[in-house]
């Protein structure tokens, strides 16, 4: 990129690692400065053999990393607006986890776990992904493309919720919690507080009552379909996709979703890990 990170980083490795500093590859791609740019540098990292990906941001990042990692397990870490997925954890610990992943695939399954996605289908438009929610808005003038203004929420789509994040999950989160690991998701409608209402952090520092008026719960497989008449679709925060004149969408939970590493990993008593 133009700042030259990966550079920098090679150059102060230790003379000790030098043999590292020849085998590393510096993406050769270009660069459009949008989530694009993280869906192309996933594809080539997989392409050449990557045994884990570290991605940092927060839930859009991640969402554009899994659409182009295919099955090379991920490693986010919390640096963006809306941090679900991506953990909180020290650099140099998610350097250590992320090389054992890469030097133990066949440990994958013990370390990591296959995240829920939501399938989106809308007509005329390629499939698409979102890994936390699916937010439904009324559309308004260009502007900032994450979801900060409650009283334009309509419906909700999510794969998990918690009332220690921030976003649509923290809303969801005070009402029916969610785990990542759960087989199940909700669907939320938001208008009169026919069941209740919630006040929750929607962004940092920005908190918002919302009043809820149904919740379901989705299964695997399960679908929401949305008819739109000047809505626009959000994918985990950030404004996507428009619909207009009754174009429809379906949105379907599914659990074949990316290998994400437990950055948090508690081994059973019964049958510990050893990394190191």
């Amino acid at each position: 990129g133009r700042t030259g990170i990966a550079r920098m980083a090679l150059a102060r490795l230790p003379a000790s690692l030098a043999g590292l500093r020849r085998r590393a590859t510096i993406l050769d791609m270009p660069v459009d400065h949008g989530a694009g740019d993280t869906v192309r540098a996933a594809g080539i990292m997989r392409e050449l053999g990557a045994g884990c990906i570290v991605v940092l941001g927060g839930d859009g990042t991640s969402r554009a990393a899994a659409r182009g990692c295919g099955p090379v397990p991920l490693l986010p870490i919390s640096m963006g607006t809306n941090n679900v997925i991506p953990y909180l954890v020290e650099g140099t610990v998610a350097g250590l986890a992320a090389g054992f992943v890469a030097r133990h695939p066949e440990a994958v399954p013990e370390v990591a776990f296959r995240h829920k996605w939501l399938e989106v289908l809308v007509e005329d438009a390629e499939p698409d992904l979102a890994l936390v929610d699916v937010a439904v808005v009324e559309e308004t003038a260009p502007g900032s493309r994450a979801v900060w203004e409650p009283d334009r929420l309509r419906q909700a789509i999510l794969t998990r919720a918690s009332p220690a994040t921030t976003g649509i999950s923290s809303l969801a989160g005070f009402l029916r919690p969610v785990g990542p690991r759960e087989p199940r998701g909700l669907s939320l409608r938001f208008g009169q507080a026919r069941l209740c209402r919630v006040t929750a952090p929607l962004a940092p520092g920005l908190m918002a009552s919302v009043g809820i008026e149904t919740v379901d719960e989705l299964s695997p497989g399960d679908e929401v379909c949305v008819a739109g008449d000047g809505q626009i679709l959000a994918l985990d925060g950030e404004r996507e996709i428009p619909l207009r004149g009754g174009r429809r969408a379906r949105i379907r939970l599914r659990d074949d979703g990316p290998w994400i590493v437990d950055a948090e990993l508690e081994a059973a008593d019964d049958a510990p890990l050893t990394f190191f």
